[in-house]
């Protein structure tokens, strides 16, 4: 344990060290810590086992996308969201949807060692993007705000609306149904998680907020512990759903959600150590991505599952996208960038965590897929984002 603790914090602190000179490559944060994981890992020098460490990853992976998905929540831009609604609202309400069912066809057809369910849940583990894998598109302002903010919105959400209907074809990929039958099982789940999520997230996060509140206007807050509260309240809303048999990652979500919309004078201030604490979290999981989850699937590697992860950064996100899109007054060339940067990332390897520790049959080259997906999205989106931010920018007049 000191070992791996000591060699993951060693290398955040020299990377932190030179994060700006890295971020103005191409080479992104998880290029690094998956390379580095792929080092220590049992590819590697097998100093990180999974084995050993299986819980510790697990709760590490949850406890991350908890954090993040409160706080890309919380930090939602409502007034630029109110302007380009539209475009996010069709991304989640219509692209998402079809983007699964489109990757349950596609595996359908491609594999058939898994079963119906089992490929459902690969389909909705590959559904999330990761707009931090783009970070180049969604903070230059030479792309429109409507782009930008659609992607970035779209990113924020679509792992949180993902996770109720993964843990459904999770549970029925185990066959957890019994004689209740899937569909009684399904709403079950979708009831408990989704509704002892909500109910958690939403009254500690009203509740902290007032505290809050009357913390900063009474000025009990110190500097020093201004940055704690958003931190506590995340995990806060994470653990008590989990205890109580509900989603945890519901709790964040709509937590982050209410935060952001309670606190919209005082949010920046509360935020900014909690999006710190997620971002060192998440580079952290890409280092058990490239140690624990790629040293073990790897042995699973096929040509299928190659074309599935392309077909899955391509065809599978890009088609539903267009058909989202029609009618919005989009042009051509925006409906092919939008589709292009959807890369998969932080969520897909949480979920991946998740398959693997559920001791789901064929779980291996479930993870194998995830995996070959992720390596080629932070690649070709890693290279890809500053040469077409510049080619779409000079086609597109900036609407900053």
């Amino acid at each position: 344990m000191y070992e791996t603790l000591a060699l993951i914090a060693l290398f955040t602190l020299v990377y932190s060290s030179v994060a700006g000179a890295v971020e103005r490559t191409w080479i992104s944060g998880p290029i690094v810590f998956t390379c580095f994981g792929l080092l220590v890992g049992p590819l590697g020098l097998d100093l990180l086992s999974w084995e050993t460490d299986g819980e510790t990853i697990r709760s590490l992976a949850e406890v991350t996308l908890a954090m993040v998905l409160f706080t890309d929540a919380a930090g939602a831009d409502m007034s630029v969201l109110k302007k380009t609604a539209g475009l996010p609202a069709r991304l989640l309400l219509i692209g998402l949807p079809l983007t699964i069912v489109l990757g349950f066809g596609v595996g359908v057809l491609l594999v058939d060692s898994l079963s119906l369910f089992t490929i459902a849940l690969l389909a909705t583990m590959l559904a999330p993007t990761d707009a931090a894998l783009g970070k180049a598109v969604v903070t230059n302002e030479s792309v429109p705000d409507e782009i930008r903010q659609g992607l970035n919105v779209e990113s924020g959400l679509n792992d949180g609306i993902c996770v109720p209907i993964l843990f459904v074809f999770l549970a029925l990929a185990l066959d957890k149904a019994g004689d209740a039958g899937p569909w009684t099982l399904a709403i079950k789940l979708v009831v408990e998680e989704i509704g002892i999520g909500l109910a958690v997230g939403l009254l500690l996060t009203l509740a902290a907020a007032k505290l809050l509140k009357t913390a900063l206007r009474r000025k009990w807050l110190t500097p020093t512990w201004i940055q704690i509260p958003v931190v506590a309240l995340a995990l806060s809303c994470f653990a008590v759903a989990q205890l109580l048999g509900g989603s945890g990652f519901i709790a964040a979500f709509s937590g982050g959600l209410l935060f952001g919309a309670l606190a919209k004078t005082e949010r920046d201030q509360f935020l900014l150590a909690a999006e710190g604490s997620g971002d060192t979290l998440a580079l952290i999981t890409w280092v058990i991505f490239g140690s624990a989850v790629v040293g073990q699937a790897v042995g699973h590697f096929s040509w299928l599952i190659l074309i599935y992860a392309l077909l899955s950064l391509t065809v599978i996100r890009m088609l539903p996208v267009f058909v989202a899109l029609a009618g919005s007054g989009i042009s051509t060339e925006g409906k092919l960038f939008i589709g292009w940067f959807g890369p998969r990332g932080l969520a897909s390897i949480v979920f991946a965590v998740i398959v693997l520790d559920s001791k789901l049959p064929n779980a291996d080259l479930v993870a194998m897929t995830v995996t070959c997906t992720i390596i080629l999205s932070i690649i070709a989106h890693g290279i890809s984002a500053n040469p077409l931010v510049a080619a779409f920018a000079a086609k597109t007049p900036s609407s900053k």
